[in-house]
């Protein structure tokens, strides 16, 4: 018996266990946890005084009957889709120019890489300058006056903008790194058929980078999805609903309202939504993905 503890304890995959040990803890305490307590929450009514009351669907059947959530629910499926769509589409032709090894292409994958590792706070700051009505530098140098954290019909395209803006960087770092594992000699045997840029891109360069285009859509719409602290440091979800999301919307009701069952339903209906997305996008990875199986 002391033996085959012995053996046991010497193991490789018990000591592989013991390292992980530390972040699985960490898992269990700060992810399952938290998810199963927020389910139950979301079937219950709870001000964070009071004691929690059980209320079945009725936060679901309330949130379902409300205007502003679909009005919610529509601003975040603009926001996430308009930066899911420039968010890979820009970063993918700019690391196909920056792939041709054009003068400088070291500089330029720098400078669109560093807006990505630039605090979300100092973003805002600097952006909210620049759509500043009076004295930004859109107003000042390119003479357009408008106001566009606070107008609602620009408001959600100046987040966009924002966005798109912060996440090329990371996107085409990818792609980049995707397209140096495509050899050389599938580029120079098109050329010589008479292939043009053009064509090289849409016939060679997108069907072998499909499975990284594949990937980063997905990460790209789950973050979307989750946006929230550039809504919160421009907009406030303002002006009139106009840039309110569903991740500003739980932090809202939570912790300003005090509706914790709300708000935890809010984020099942989130959760739902992604899930839904994420499987329909894996369901057709077969047709967009080049030689998927």
């Amino acid at each position: 018996m002391k033996k085959s503890l012995n053996k046991l304890l010497n193991s490789e995959s018990f000591m592989g266990l013991v390292f992980i040990l530390p972040a699985l803890l960490g898992i269990f305490v700060f992810i399952i946890i938290p998810i199963i307590c927020s389910f139950a929450l979301s079937f219950s009514k709870w001000d964070l005084l009071n004691p929690i009351k059980f209320v079945g669907l009725q936060n679901y059947i309330e949130l379902f009957k409300e205007p502003l959530f679909y009005k919610i629910l529509f601003n975040t499926i603009v926001y996430a889709l308009s930066v899911s769509v420039f968010g890979v589409i820009i970063p993918l032709i700019l690391a196909s120019v920056l792939n041709s090894k054009i003068r400088g292409s070291e500089f330029f994958k720098t400078a669109y890489f560093l807006p990505f590792i630039t605090p979300m706070v100092v973003i805002a700051v600097v952006w909210a300058w620049i759509f500043d009505p009076n004295i930004g530098f859109l107003s000042q140098v390119l003479k357009i006056y408008i106001n566009w954290l606070y107008d609602k019909n620009y408001a959600m395209i100046a987040l966009i903008i924002v966005s798109v803006w912060k996440l090329i960087g990371y996107n085409m770092i990818i792609f980049l790194s995707s397209m140096s594992s495509i050899s050389n000699s599938i580029y120079e045997a098109a050329k010589i058929d008479g292939a043009d840029n053009c064509s090289i891109f849409r016939k060679i360069t997108i069907p072998m980078l499909s499975p990284t285009i594949f990937f980063v859509v997905i990460i790209t719409i789950i973050s979307s999805f989750q946006v929230f602290d550039l809504i919160y440091l421009m907009t406030e979800g303002g002006p009139f609903d106009s840039t309110n999301v569903l991740v500003y919307a739980i932090y809202k009701n939570a912790f300003e309202f005090f509706k914790v069952g709300k708000a935890s339903a809010i984020a099942y209906v989130l959760f739902a939504i992604i899930l839904v997305l994420t499987l329909i996008q894996w369901h057709f990875r077969k047709k967009l993905v080049y030689n998927e199986k």
